[in-house]
């Protein structure tokens, strides 16, 4: 991973996005310190990737769709972000290896699940790329929600819940919907228990 330049974007987004939307984070000591970490947000807005970047205390590689990957100058700069593409409305299996291989070296992988942001700012169905990663590997799969509105000086909450228990549905052969659903379950519950 390109730590450097991670480093220092992370610490250039900090200092604008931490004062002007007042970002508060609660949890982060539930995220391991070592070791594979799937992180599974909902999804409210464009700037939720930066925001989980900045409230996480370890190095996230984001999975995003591949079209901003062709932005001009953008695309370049999620690339040194260590960010890497997926084809939406397929099942893309160059990122599904990716995905794996990421959490098998032990570094943390962050998924929005909805696959798209939310219109409404409500949770919506997740996608069964999160209940794939977390059924074929051993990470730990840490729920996370984005609370409050993208508006100067308006405070925008992250919420990192405990680690879920997955050893019942890894041993019970859960299908990767239902192991979706089920993280997404655990994420509509951080969102009520904090607006």
């Amino acid at each position: 991973m390109g730590t450097a330049f991670y480093s220092f974007a992370r610490g250039l987004v900090a200092t604008v996005f931490t004062p002007l939307y007042r970002v508060k984070v609660v949890g982060k000591e539930n995220i391991p310190k070592e070791g594979g970490v799937l992180i599974c947000s909902n999804h409210i807005h464009n700037f939720d990737p930066p925001i989980v970047g900045i409230s996480c205390p370890r190095p996230i590689r984001f999975m995003a769709k591949e079209e901003i990957f062709r932005v001009p100058v953008f695309g370049k700069v999620i690339k040194n972000l260590n960010a890497f593409p997926v084809k939406r409305g397929m099942s893309d299996r160059e990122a599904l290896r990716t995905g794996l291989k990421v959490l098998k070296d032990g570094e943390v992988l962050g998924l929005f699940p909805e696959g798209t942001r939310s219109k409404t700012g409500k949770l919506g169905k997740g996608l069964a790329g999160a209940g794939f990663f977390a059924l074929r590997t051993d990470a730990a799969v840490v729920p996370c929600a984005i609370v409050g509105e993208y508006k100067p000086f308006k405070q925008i909450k992250v919420f990192y819940g405990k680690p879920l228990n997955m050893d019942e549905l890894r041993k019970n052969k859960v299908s990767a919907e239902e192991t979706t659903d089920f993280i997404m379950n655990e994420i509509s519950q951080l969102i009520e228990k904090n607006l």
